[in-house]
């Protein structure tokens, strides 16, 4: 299992080629859902797409309702040392870069899910 994707576009790209995009999506809404913080995105939206939402939900959520972010680190279980590696300071940056560590963990459980639900 591949997860060191050093951008959100070439992990979405990878889950399309092994059809786990959708999979990915609903796993994030799921997880969004269960931390009580909405998103904006359907099932047809385009890879690109998803990555800036995510991108700016992480922003605003760091910014005005940190709790909020914790708990959404929480529910997605991000594991903590991951954070220890991130080395930019501006809220963007870090925004950006948390925006990644989520989308490899919704990775993780979609690609494991499919390997072994078979």
């Amino acid at each position: 299992m591949m997860v060191h994707f050093p951008t959100s576009n070439e992990l979405l790209q990878a889950a399309l080629e092994e059809n786990l995009y959708d999979k990915i999506v609903l796993q994030m809404q799921k997880d969004f859902a269960l931390a009580n913080i909405s998103i904006d995105f359907s099932l047809d939206v385009h890879p690109n797409d998803l990555a800036t939402t995510l991108h700016e939900k992480i922003y605003v959520l760091l910014m005005e309702r940190f709790t909020a972010y914790l708990n959404l680190l929480y529910v997605i279980d991000v594991p903590e040392k991951n954070f220890k590696d991130i080395r930019a300071t501006d809220a963007v940056d870090v925004s950006k870069e948390v925006s990644l560590l989520i989308l490899k963990r919704e990775w993780q459980k979609v690609w494991l899910k499919a390997k072994y639900s078979s």
